[in-house]
């Protein structure tokens, strides 16, 4: 984006980092209500270059269609429990729909330019992985969510889905299951048209190169403190409602408020590498998002993940993501010192406690952080194992900062969550994956949350399902099986989610 840096006075609300998460809520909460003053402040030179960019995420819409990790090993039973990937489905969907009539609206011009529909699989290799992908799968096609689900334990199906997959693959139990309903989403390219037009509205203001440096109570509302790299002038604003989507910006903030629903919280921040092949003949090959088996080791990192992306324009495999050290916040204005001035006496023994409790998940990072390329490239022949180390390179991904409560007792959590205080006067993003995927659902839980007022009335009420069409419905519920099936395919035909094809 290049629109001129421009700070409105007295905003109604302040959104603190200019990503996908700020770009959905703002886009939401102006149309919801006109009259509302809206300020964004990032402090990169452009928005929507942390986690949002392409480059810095699984650009996956995730939806638990191949995510391995949003369904649990079998119960005792042999019951496999779909309540995460369910919740995360019917997230998703929300997602879509808030960006179709984003792009209905004309506030997204081109849909093509942020989703494509690519078939999104699960595979496994092995006899227990290859039982647990059979009752993942048997679980899952009982719901009217996951109807379109396929399985098989064939090769020669599995060789025709995904190619690579089976090129040079020793004999042994290997298993798949396969959505073509899937989507790959540039997060990045969606926030920059979002936050585009609402820098447009009429007393909305959109400031880059502005970092917040404190969050204050103020009255009823807040004093957010901002360091306007421009000038160089530090300066007070004032509002009644804060939204933090910093990414791994968001810890120091909100531990600068010192409100107790963040005492004891704290942050570990986990760098990334891609492997990425551009070699054309080996990426023809490839039309897939596939996902594996979770390390036993690091549950709450999610699984390793082969597939295509377009970046820049080229297309591209990538595989990942693979964990690295960094003292870092942030990947582009974070500091080496962030972790260090995170910590503060209440939250160290938070940090402590984890590390104890997790000494696998410990292990395997320091194991990741020192892992040669030749290791690496193990990793990737268990996807394709014909794979040629000269046809990879390293790549850096993005920066996610882990979580911490207190009340988990060392327990890491893995997902998306919203931290509100109890005037409703401030809400803050934490976590990781789903992400950005379901981050219309998150902009619309605070809409709830914090501004209820506005769904009060019938109008309200109204221009929320205009938005999200199953806004106040369960789609879940197997009685909403037909209203699921229809503002589905109405969503998808406006982003033109035909089945998968080039780039």
């Amino acid at each position: 984006m290049s629109t001129a840096p421009t700070v409105i006075a007295d905003p109604d609300v302040i959104l603190i980092g200019g990503g996908i998460m700020s770009a959905n809520l703002g886009v939401m909460l102006k149309r919801l209500d006109p009259r509302l003053r809206i300020q964004v402040f990032e402090v990169a030179d452009d928005v929507a270059r942390e986690a949002s960019e392409r480059g810095n995420n699984a650009g996956t819409g995730h939806a638990g269609l191949c995510e391995l990790s949003y369904t649990p090993a079998p119960e005792a039973d042999g019951s496999v429990n779909l309540g995460r990937a369910l919740h995360i489905f019917e997230q998703f969907e929300h997602s879509k729909q808030f960006w179709s009539h984003a792009v209905a609206s004309g506030i997204v011009a081109k849909p093509s330019a942020f989703i494509r529909a690519v078939p999104h699989i699960g595979f496994v290799s092995g006899r227990e992985d290859t039982e647990f992908l059979r009752a993942r799968f048997e679980a899952m096609r009982r719901h009217h969510f996951f109807r379109t689900m396929a399985y098989t334990t064939e090769r020669d199906t599995i060789a025709a889905w995904v190619p690579l997959l089976m090129e040079g693959r020793e004999a042994g139990p290997v298993a798949a299951t396969k959505v073509d309903a899937g989507t790959e989403v540039d997060f990045g390219a969606l926030a920059r048209a979002l936050l585009r037009w609402l820098g447009q509205q009429e007393g909305c203001g959109l400031a880059t190169r502005s970092r917040v440096i404190g969050l204050s109570r103020a009255g009823g509302g807040w004093r957010v403190s901002v360091r306007h790299a421009d000038s160089g002038d530090v300066r007070e604003h004032r509002t009644t409602f804060v939204f933090v989507g910093a990414g791994g910006g968001s810890l120091p903030l909100l531990l600068s408020t010192a409100l107790p629903e963040v005492r004891g919280f704290g942050g570990f921040p986990i760098g990334g590498h891609w492997l990425v092949c551009e070699k054309p003949e080996i990426v023809a090959r490839h039309e897939a998002k596939v996902y594996g088996a979770v390390p036993k080791a690091s549950p709450s990192l999610g699984a390793p993940h082969l597939d295509l992306r377009a970046i820049g324009g080229r297309r591209t495999l990538l595989f990942g993501p693979f964990a690295t050290w960094t003292g870092k916040f942030l990947k582009h204005t974070g500091r080496p010192s962030d972790l260090l001035r995170s910590l503060r006496p209440h939250n160290v023994s938070t940090l402590l406690r984890t590390g104890g409790r997790n000494l696998d998940l410990v292990r395997y990072l320091v194991a990741q952080a020192l892992q040669s390329l030749e290791g690496q490239m193990r990793a990737v022949r268990e996807f394709y194992p014909a794979a040629c180390t000269a046809d990879w390179r390293l790549v850096s991904a993005g920066i996610r900062v882990q979580a911490l409560k207190l009340a988990d007792r060392g327990a890491v959590t893995f997902g998306t969550e919203v931290l509100t205080d109890s005037r409703r006067s401030l809400a803050a993003l934490l976590g990781a994956s789903p992400g950005a995927s379901v981050s219309a659902s998150i902009a619309r839980e605070v809409v709830m949350t914090c501004f209820p007022h506005l769904l009060e009335h019938p109008a309200g009420r109204a221009r929320m399902r205009e938005m999200i069409p199953s806004h106040e419905e369960d789609l879940k519920q197997p009685a909403q099986a037909a209203l699921f099936r229809k503002v589905s395919a109405e969503a998808e035909a406006i982003l033109q989610l035909a089945p998968s094809g080039a780039i």
